[in-house]
């Protein structure tokens, strides 16, 4: 579907929105990618210092980083290199089947709303763009969210610049996709704050490490992925 045609774009994050228990190999790799580029054992570190909920994969590896003693010009020097290791190391490590990982409701959710005539699905989220693809791909429902669409954690570091990158690659000449007609899908806190950010709408849902009561700055919150089917057609007709 092209921009022109679609009335509502919805952008999805994965981890806790999408997936369930999805992180391990995620985490992993990246922790290697830490030794690799930067020869520092983080595990350790990682287990007690950082909620990785909502961050970037770029915010959590120079989190990290810096608790461990290396230089911010050190870590932005490196970022590049980091980033491809743990997207490699990913795909080494990624089970071959997610498909139980994907949480209840959400493939009859994405089924419905990819044949709905006014809505273009893409995802916001703060994985790197390859691992989050390997992710969904994995988890058999990848093909619901079309390639050079999304804005993804190897676009920036900074969560709230995520929703105006996808915007503007859901757009056509020049012309960003607009902002009354955006919604993002999280379950986090900082979901929403990325949302409000660009000045479009969050509908939240409770299926991550957040419960109702912890989400209730969103435009919308919904329990589930049944309970978030409901709230969508409302808002989609």
């Amino acid at each position: 579907m092209s921009a022109d045609d679609a009335n509502t774009l919805l952008l999805f994050d994965v981890d806790g929105t999408l997936l369930h228990r999805a992180t391990a190999e995620h985490a992993e790799a990246l922790h290697l990618a830490l030794r690799e580029v930067h020869g520092i054992d983080v595990t350790a570190s990682a287990r007690v210092s950082l909620s990785p909920a909502g961050r970037t994969d770029g915010e959590i590896a120079r989190a990290l980083l810096l608790n461990s003693g290396v230089s911010a010009r050190r870590i932005d020097e490196r970022a590049v290199d980091v980033r491809l290791a743990c997207c490699e190391i990913y795909a080494r490590l990624v089970p071959p089947d997610l498909s139980d990982k994907v949480l209840p409701g959400i493939p009859e959710l994405l089924s419905e709303l990819d044949g709905h005539d006014n809505v273009r699905l893409s995802l916001v989220t703060g994985n790197f763009e390859p691992i989050a693809r390997l992710k969904l791909g994995h988890a058999r429902i990848g093909h619901h969210f079309p390639p050079r669409q999304g804005g993804f954690g190897s676009d920036a570091e900074d969560r709230a610049m995520l929703p105006h990158i996808a915007r503007k690659r859901a757009g056509h000449d020049g012309i960003e996709f607009p902002r009354t007609r955006t919604i993002v899908i999280g379950d986090t806190p900082r979901d929403i704050a990325c949302a409000r950010a660009d000045d479009v709408r969050c509908y939240a849902v409770a299926t991550g490490p957040f419960g109702v009561d912890d989400l209730q700055s969103a435009d919308a919150v919904a329990a589930d992925a049944r309970q978030l089917g409901e709230q969508l057609r409302d808002v989609l007709g």
